[in-house]
């Protein structure tokens, strides 16, 4: 049995490598995630999604027209998670709306293939996605485009400390329900780091992608009984977009 780890400094560590190799496709040390970790989320969307950005601001500093640039960061952001948040919006559109009862959503949302609700959810989440990025992309304004993958890391933990597991097998509750106090603690991580590169628009978006998220969480309570890792990817997308659609509001 592997000694548990006593110094905090490693263990932060730990939580910071593990949520690299649950949420990304980036080759991490094995690193077993625990509960406490989801603190550290919000550091997975500085990573992921600045790269994605950086190579955006590239593509347009070399001519390449706002839209493809856009287009380019959304393909290297499901590059580096796998399309695992996505994969997770398009479960649970399916499932919530394309079953009768709570077994047969839960059946549906294991289900690998897409079907027509989840097809469209999909579709709908690129289409406003790539406007807003494209717009705020045009506008320079890089934090707040950063801002939001940082907030929906955190809604992510939230949901999963908020409601029970509506399964007993899957990734979420493999990983096990965090506690309250380690959720909110990456939420203030979310919006500490949002306050520096968005400044106090961050607070905006946070309630914009805040009130999606609860109204994501109550859906699945009704549709479900609690939470998945579907709803986990799901209540990421969406609490994204919300943001991003909340940061072209203040574009001049």
């Amino acid at each position: 049995m592997t000694a548990p780890i006593r110094d905090p400094l490693r263990l932060y560590a730990c939580d910071i490598v593990a949520g690299f190799g649950l949420l990304t496709r980036i080759p991490v040390p094995f690193t077993a995630p625990r509960p406490e970790g989801v603190w550290a989320w919000p550091l997975v969307g500085l990573v992921t999604t600045g790269l994605a950005l950086a190579v955006g601001a590239g593509l347009q500093a070399a001519g390449v027209s706002v839209g493809v640039a856009a287009a380019a960061v959304i393909a290297l952001q499901a590059a580096l998670t796998g399309g695992l948040h996505e994969d997770g919006l398009a479960d649970c559109a399916d499932g919530f709306w394309g079953g009768h009862d709570k077994a047969r959503r839960l059946e549906i949302m294991k289900d690998s293939r897409i079907g027509s609700y989840g097809g469209i959810a999909l579709t709908l989440a690129l289409l406003m996605r790539w406007s807003a990025l494209a717009a705020l992309m045009s506008a320079g304004a890089w934090g707040l485009a950063l801002a939001p993958a940082l907030l929906s890391r955190a809604a992510m933990g939230l949901v999963m400390a908020a409601l029970p597991n509506a399964r007993a097998g899957g990734l979420s509750a493999g990983h096990g329900r965090p506690p309250l106090p380690q959720a909110l603690a990456g939420s203030a991580l979310a919006l500490a780091l949002g306050l520096i590169v968005a400044g106090w628009a961050v607070l905006a978006l946070a309630l914009v992608a805040g009130i999606m998220v609860a109204a994501l969480a109550m859906v699945a309570r009704a549709k479900i009984g609690g939470q998945t890792g579907d709803v986990l990817g799901a209540a990421q997308v969406i609490a994204e977009i919300a943001a991003l659609a909340a940061a072209t509001s203040f574009l001049k």
